[in-house]
């Protein structure tokens, strides 16, 4: 039997927009996503830590540098620009690939600077 890990996390991202009249998704900076290692189009997690909300949607690229996280479409709801949100990818490992997997982290500060990499 496989287990499914979290593969790669964006933790205390904040959000920089949340955009009602677009098609869903989140919006990300690509050189974001590129250090978390999450592929755009990839299916997330996306969980609010302000209100609790969790959405499973999937990563747009968004311009390099520009630092946005981006609700898009009915997602828009689940938040507000400012909240503090974590972004988490995940794949399927063998049990034995699992025992030493580490995922690949980085923490944001409240401008969406990397503050520090894990994994």
């Amino acid at each position: 039997m496989n287990v499914m890990m979290c593969r790669s996390k964006i933790h205390k991202a904040r959000l920089t927009r949340c955009d009602l009249n677009y098609e869903g998704s989140l919006e990300i900076d690509r050189d974001l996503l590129d250090k978390a290692g999450i592929y755009p189009y990839e299916k997330i997690l996306v969980v609010n830590e302000n209100n609790g909300e969790r959405l499973e949607t999937y990563a747009i690229p968004g311009k390099r540098g520009s630092k946005i996280f981006c609700l898009n479409g009915s997602a828009a709801r689940k938040g507000y620009p400012g909240d503090p949100v974590t972004v988490m990818s995940f794949g399927v490992c063998t049990p034995d690939e699992a025992e030493n997997f580490r995922p690949k982290v980085i923490i944001l500060d409240k401008d969406n600077n990397i503050v520090r990499e894990k994994g």
